[in-house]
C-alpha cells in the first residue's frame, strides 16, 4: 500500500510537472509573437481573413459609415490595429504619419521628413505597425520609427544622406518590412543597395550592393523557412531573394529591360511557390523556390497580365489583378500559367476577402466580383465621391470595414452581413 501510494505520489508529481513545462513553453512561443499590422494584410497577400461579409451590395453601394478629410496627400493605404488607424499623409511638402481613432478622428500626427513634391504629389507608402511601434518612410528617403500610442519619435535618418541612396523618377513608394529585431529598406545605388536596421535603435546592421539598381517601388515580402528568413523585392530591373539576417544575397531573377523599370507589386508566396506581377517586365511569373530558399526555378511565364502597381491576389486557384496596356482585370490558372478570363472593369487595385474580389479601378469605381472556377462576374458596384487627386491608394479591410483612401480623404464602409 505503501509502495503504490509513493507511486501515484510520483505520477501526480510527473503531471503537474509536465503541465507547468507545457505552459511555460506555450507562454514563451506566444509571448515573443509580434503583433503586426502592414501593407496588404497578412504575409502582404492582398486577401485579408475576414468572414461573414456582404455578397452584394445595395445599388448605391455599402453603408458609408465615416468619411475624414484633411489627412494630406498621398496614396498610401491605412492599416488597422484593434483601436487605431495609421496613415502617411503630405502638407506643405512635409510628410507625417497620422493616428484616428476608429471613427476617424485624429488622435495624434507626427513630422517625419520631407515628401515627394515633384509629381503624384504626396505619401507613397503605408505605415508598419509592430507591437508599440510604427515604422514609415516618406517619398524623398526618410525613414523612422514613431511610438504607436504617443506618436514620439524614437529615431529618424535619410536614406539619401546615409547611405547615398539613389532615388526613383516617382519617388520612394515602399512599406518598410520587419523581421525580428530588423526592419529593411532599400535606398538604391551602388553599395547599400538594400539595408537592414535595427528597429529598435536604427543603427545599421548590414547592407547588400544587389545590382547596383536604383530601387522599383515594390514593398518587400517575407519568406520563413526553418533555416532562415528571405527578404524578396524588385530592383529597378530584377527581382532579388536576400538573406534577412545576414543579407547575403541567395538568388537575383533578371527582368525584361526593354519594358521599362516600374515594378511595383509585392510578390506572392504559397506551397513553395513565388508569384510576381509586374507591368514593365516578364508580365506575370510562377517561380519554384527550393533548398531553404537558396535556389529559384522559374515554372511559367504570362506575359498577357501585365499590372504595374495595383497589386494581385491569388484567389481559387487563379491570380487576378489587372492589365495596364489593356484595362481589364485578368485571371491566370496558378497551375499552368494560362489566362482564364476578363473583366471589363478598367485598371486599378485588387485585394479579396471572404471569397470574393474587390476591385477600386482608377475612375474612382468599387466593384465586388464572385469569382468561380471558369469567371469572374461583377456583382456590386458603386463610386468614390470624396477626396482629391488620382484613385491610386489600394483599399484595406478589417473588422468588417471596407477602407477606401483617395488623396487627403479616408472613408469607411460598412460590408458585414447581418445574416
Amino acid at each position: 500500500m505503501e509502495n503504490y501510494q509513493k507511486s501515484n505520489i510520483k505520477t501526480h508529481t510527473m503531471k503537474n510537472y509536465i503541465l507547468i513545462l507545457l505552459a511555460v513553453t506555450l507562454f514563451s512561443c506566444t509571448s515573443n509573437q509580434k503583433k503586426i499590422s502592414e501593407w496588404r494584410g497578412e504575409n502582404r497577400s492582398g486577401t485579408y481573413a475576414e468572414t461573414n461579409l456582404l455578397k452584394q451590395w445595395p445599388e448605391d453601394g455599402p453603408k458609408l459609415l465615416w468619411d475624414a478629410e484633411g489627412i494630406g496627400n498621398g496614396y498610401g493605404s491605412p492599416v488597422i490595429s484593434d483601436n487605431t488607424i495609421y496613415l502617411n499623409g503630405e502638407i506643405d511638402s512635409v510628410a507625417y504619419l497620422f493616428a484616428m481613432d476608429l471613427q476617424g478622428k485624429v488622435l495624434w500626427k507626427t513630422e517625419f521628413g520631407k515628401d515627394w513634391m515633384k509629381n503624384f504629389i504626396g505619401s507613397r507608402s503605408a505605415p508598419t505597425l509592430v507591437d508599440s511601434l510604427v515604422y514609415v518612410a516618406s517619398g524623398l528617403g526618410d525613414v523612422a520609427c514613431i511610438h504607436a500610442e504617443t506618436g514620439k519619435l524614437k529615431w529618424h535618418l535619410n536614406m539619401l544622406e546615409k547611405f547615398e541612396g539613389k532615388n526613383t523618377r516617382f519617388g520612394y513608394s515602399q512599406s518598410l518590412l520587419v523581421d525580428g529585431d530588423l526592419v529593411f529598406a532599400a535606398p538604391g545605388g551602388v553599395e547599400n543597395n538594400v539595408i537592414a536596421l535595427n528597429r529598435f535603435t536604427g543603427e545599421t546592421q548590414w547592407t547588400n550592393a544587389g545590382l547596383g539598381e536604383i530601387p522599383a517601388y515594390c514593398s518587400p515580402l517575407l519568406v520563413e523557412f526553418p533555416s532562415r528568413n528571405i527578404l524578396v523585392t524588385f530592383s529597378e530591373h530584377a527581382l532579388l531573394g536576400i538573406e534577412t539576417k545576414t543579407g547575403k544575397t541567395l538568388w537575383t531573377h533578371l527582368q525584361d529591360t526593354t519594358k521599362g523599370d516600374v515594378n511595383g507589386n509585392t510578390p506572392i508566396y504559397e506551397d513553395g511557390f513565388l508569384y510576381y506581377v509586374t507591368g514593365c517586365g516578364n508580365g506575370t511569373v510562377k517561380l519554384k523556390v527550393e533548398e531553404e530558399g537558396a535556389k529559384i526555378t522559374e515554372v511559367w511565364k504570362n506575359e498577357e497580365l501585365d499590372n504595374i502597381m495595383g497589386g494581385v491576389v491569388k484567389l481559387n486557384g487563379k491570380l487576378i489583378a489587372s492589365g495596364h496596356r489593356k484595362k481589364v482585370w485578368k485571371s491566370v490558372d496558378a497551375e499552368t500559367g494560362e489566362t482564364r478570363d476578363t473583366l471589363k472593369f478598367g485598371r486599378g487595385a485588387s485585394i479579396a476577402a471572404d471569397g470574393m474580389l474587390y476591385c477600386y479601378n482608377e475612375r474612382g469605381q468599387v466593384g465586388l466580383v464572385a469569382v468561380s472556377p471558369e469567371k469572374m462576374e461583377l456583382v456590386s458596384k458603386f463610386k468614390v465621391t470624396k477626396g482629391t487627386k488620382e484613385h491610386f491608394a489600394q483599399p484595406v479591410i478589417a473588422n468588417g470595414v471596407l477602407y477606401i483612401r483617395h488623396g487627403d480623404a479616408l472613408m469607411a464602409y460598412d460590408i458585414k452581413s447581418n445574416s
